[in-house]
């Protein structure tokens, strides 16, 4: 096993997801120490980044999740100090975190995504929900986990979830709702994972159903079909591919019933925790939790 010397394994931070960015980092903290490496916890909330230097640290596993841990301004300050650290580098990272972007890009390399509009307090709710269609989804670009996301029914709620979503937020958008089995695909340096499917309590897989309850199913091998499992896996490596992504992430996705998939986003510092879907997608593929966190590290690259 090659020798990465002290490894800060950087968890916590200052986002909306500090608390799911610490389940994270402490299972992946202890699965580096099970491996017999020098690992170390590191929280950016607590100690000023420059520290990594001064402290030795020579390589860095981000478990940071949101703003200022996804977004590429760790990832800069990594470069800088010629660190090398783990996942896509600061463009990817960037772009990935934001919704709209991400969407952008998607569209102009023609993969599929569900139409969107981004919203302002002057906004013609009517307009946007005839642009979009009923029912539609309201969420913050810059937020994962699900945080400041409403489904919106009617007209008149859609004032409401903006509102929601624009206190997580300077960025909101208005995103079609896609009925259809919600998968999920990992990839790992070039490989795509199994897909997992998800079954969550009403179809509702909120902040609460990912990661506090056991309600919520997770199926892998996900019951489509290989051929067509093959072809939503070389979907999302294009998807990946047009966002310069690298090392490992997660795409969540959404199988219409006639067949037809849309891509909603793409996570560069995806969960590691107890119902994190990179594990389980990584286990069908008979790589196990400390031997996928050992491979994610021997990634780590410096831009």
């Amino acid at each position: 096993m090659a020798d990465f010397g002290k490894v800060a394994v950087l968890m916590g931070g200052r986002s909306s997801e500090r608390e799911i960015s610490l389940l994270s980092g402490n299972a992946v903290l202890a699965a580096l120490r099970r491996k017999g490496l020098d690992a170390q916890a590191f929280d950016p909330a607590e100690r000023p980044l420059f520290e990594l230097k001064s402290a030795g640290f020579q390589r860095a596993f981000i478990a940071l999740h949101g703003r200022f841990g996804e977004d590429g301004t760790v990832q800069g300050a990594l470069e800088l100090m010629e660190i090398p650290y783990t996942g896509s580098g600061v463009m990817a990272s960037a772009l990935c975190l934001d919704k709209l972007r991400t969407k952008l890009i998607w569209l102009a390399t023609g993969i599929p995504t569900p139409r969107h509009a981004v919203l302002t307090a002057a906004s013609d709710w009517a307009t946007v929900a005839k642009e979009v269609g009923l029912p539609l989804v309201v969420k913050p670009a810059h937020e994962g986990s699900s945080i400041g996301l409403t489904k919106v029914a009617s007209v008149e709620t859609i004032k409401a979830a903006y509102e929601l979503a624009a206190g997580c937020d300077t960025l909101v958008i208005a995103e079609e709702f896609v009925a259809g089995r919600e998968l999920t695909a990992a990839f790992l340096d070039d490989r795509a994972l199994p897909l997992v499917c998800i079954e969550a309590p009403q179809g509702n897989y909120d902040y609460q159903n990912k990661y506090f309850t056991d309600d919520t199913k997770y199926h892998c091998p996900c019951g489509l079909p290989a051929p067509q499992e093959r072809d939503l896996q070389a979907l999302v490596m294009r998807a990946a591919s047009a966002l310069g992504c690298s090392g490992w992430g997660r795409a969540d996705l959404i199988l219409r019933d006639d067949g037809k998939a849309f891509l909603l986003e793409m996570n560069t510092a995806p969960g590691m925790t107890g119902h994190s879907l990179v594990p389980i997608a990584a286990r069908a593929a008979g790589i196990e939790f400390d031997d996928l966190v050992l491979r994610i590290l021997e990634l780590a690259h410096v831009g």
